[in-house]
């Protein structure tokens, strides 16, 4: 029997560790895609089957008691499972204050809008990947045909009054990081409600020979254009995010890179890991589905532990963060990159020459201000 959900969150505490807010369960590892740069291998011959509705029911009403603030449906592809729609109608009655669905948009019907829109969630959100503002972009890491299909989806949640709940995610890789700006004017015509940006992680497939993240240089031409074109500027700064555009815009001291257990993901085969990122097995609680949810998170919070503590130090071991002017706001960068890119914790973040780069391009700017 699974322990008292005040228990577990007592148990983080304890360990120096935040409650969960936000879980991310991965209700099938089942897709209908095979994009080469999905880090979790989903959609393979030996991908995790859906998770069987009478236990991922339970495990969103046990994050409920423990007080977790929101839940995001993922996969694979979480509208190959045939209870996606069941899932979500009982995340959105549990009091949650946001339900995501994080979907390729490729197999949403007219029934499927209508019944997310019978919802009537206010803190509902759906995010579609969208990988180029073009089909030939996009297609290249999801597959022919899948730019379409994709747009189509999201056209058809806009026409059926969903638009304000769309959220594109474009993953930034060397072929496509140019299209940026364009597929913020696609955004627009489509008229989501955000696109939201983030590197390429190596690992996984994303490890594919044919892929890249972009370089340092590509992210300062896009910077430049964003101080250069009004117009890009004001699509971004209306419904924009990508990491290279804000770390310019500065931020203070952060004690450490990870946030330990606030954001935590659960995979379709019961395994439980304590960020989206970090995904060391060594740190991990498998078996949840058995053991179930609070008490995976109670027997977590040790493991968690260790992983906050080597966070900590990451920012004095890094022989690349020693002599950095950004090592107090970076803190070492995210340890779940350096981990899904490399398989070491004190490893640089794969974004640190970008992050270093974007940081001289603004101290270059700075310095070329008239003084007051």
């Amino acid at each position: 029997m699974d322990m008292k959900p005040s228990t577990a969150v007592h148990s983080l505490e304890q360990a120096g560790l935040r409650p969960p807010l936000t879980l991310t369960i991965a209700i099938t590892g089942v897709c209908n895609l095979y994009c080469s740069h999905c880090w979790v291998e989903a959609g393979g011959a030996y991908s995790a089957s859906h998770v069987p509705t009478r236990i991922a029911l339970p495990l969103l009403d046990a994050f409920a008691a423990m007080r977790g603030t929101g839940v995001r449906i993922t996969g694979g592809e979480p509208l190959c499972h045939p209870d996606w729609l069941v899932l979500m109608r009982r995340a959105c009655v549990l009091g949650f204050h946001r339900v995501a669905l994080q979907t390729n948009g490729m197999l949403l019907t007219d029934d499927d809008v209508r019944a997310l829109r019978t919802l009537d969630f206010p803190g509902l959100s759906i995010q579609v990947s969208l990988d180029g503002a073009e089909a030939a972009t996009h297609d290249l890491v999801r597959g022919k045909g899948a730019f379409d299909r994709a747009v189509a989806g999201i056209m058809r949640l806009a026409d059926g009054g969903l638009a304000s709940r769309i959220t594109i995610a474009f993953t930034e890789m060397r072929h496509n990081l140019e299209e940026f700006p364009a597929l913020l004017e696609l955004a627009t015509d489509l008229g989501v409600a955000s696109v939201v940006a983030g590197t390429l992680i190596t690992g996984g497939r994303g490890g594919n020979a044919d892929l890249a993240p972009p370089t340092p240089d590509q992210y300062l031409l896009l910077l430049a254009r964003y101080d250069a074109d009004d117009r890009f500027r004001d699509l971004y700064d209306a419904f924009g995010t990508m990491a290279a555009l804000e770390w310019r815009r500065g931020d203070g001291p952060r004690e450490a890179c990870c946030t330990f257990a606030e954001n935590p993901y659960l995979t379709p085969d019961g395994r439980l890991y304590p960020c989206l990122l970090c995904h060391t097995d060594d740190h991990a609680v498998s078996g949840v589905f058995e053991k179930g949810l609070v008490a995976s998170f109670a027997e977590g919070a040790p493991l968690w532990a260790s992983l906050r503590r080597i966070s900590q130090s990451r920012a004095d071991a890094l022989r690349e963060c020693r002599e950095c002017p950004g090592k107090l706001s970076c803190a070492g960068g995210c340890m779940g990159r350096a981990w899904g890119s490399c398989g070491d914790l004190l490893a640089a973040d794969d974004r640190c020459a970008i992050r270093r780069a974007v940081n001289r391009a603004a101290e270059s700017i700075a310095s070329k201000r008239p003084r007051e």
